[in-house]
């Protein structure tokens, strides 16, 4: 297999790894949006490492035939991200465009005052934590949707490569023998 024929293939099964992991990220989102306090959201945010992770497996063992070197996994991590966060960008610029009317700036106005309170009681100053929550408040649907675009592109970014570390496999895994019927 040429080195374009590779990047091909690793670029297609990224592509539907991609959208898988987009849809682990809307659950998360929406589970976040309809219940703000519930640990469900996080959690499955917190999944997408294993989700990656499983799906470079999935790439190793069936179009590789159980061999990747680290690069080959980081670099099919990386691009499972990166389509992973275009696709969330677009889903979530629909939400806020078209779906939110101000409830998102509003829960995090509503975090923003409990914070403040926070940090009023351990006597920090709150002048900077109110400008910023008053800045993420204001924020377009664009913007809110590149700013969790290069935020998960970054955590990912650094995800890779110990995702590519845990899959990689140099030699193919011996097939597993039928021990009832030992020819």
């Amino acid at each position: 297999m040429t080195i374009s024929e590779a990047l091909t293939q690793l670029k297609a099964f990224a592509r539907i790894d991609g959208a898988i992991v987009a849809a682990l990220w809307t659950a998360s989102f929406v589970a976040t949006l309809l219940s703000p306090t519930s640990a469900i959201g996080s959690t499955l945010a917190l999944a997408t490492p294993f989700m990656v992770g499983a799906r470079t497996i999935r790439f190793r063992d069936h179009a590789l035939d159980g061999v990747i070197s680290v690069r080959r996994g980081a670099a099919h991590a990386w691009f499972t991200v990166a389509y992973a966060s275009i696709l969330f960008a677009v889903v979530q610029y629909a939400y806020f465009r078209f779906f939110d009317h101000g409830s998102f700036a509003a829960m995090i106005t509503e975090a923003g005052k409990t914070l403040t309170l926070a940090y009023k009681a351990q006597g920090m100053d709150t002048k900077t934590l109110t400008e910023s929550i008053d800045m993420l408040a204001g924020l377009t649907p664009i913007q809110y949707a590149l700013l969790f675009m290069s935020q998960n592109l970054c955590v990912g970014t650094l995800l890779c490569l110990p995702i590519a570390l845990v899959c990689r496999r140099s030699v193919p895994r011996r097939p597993k023998r039928n021990h009832r019927f030992n020819p």
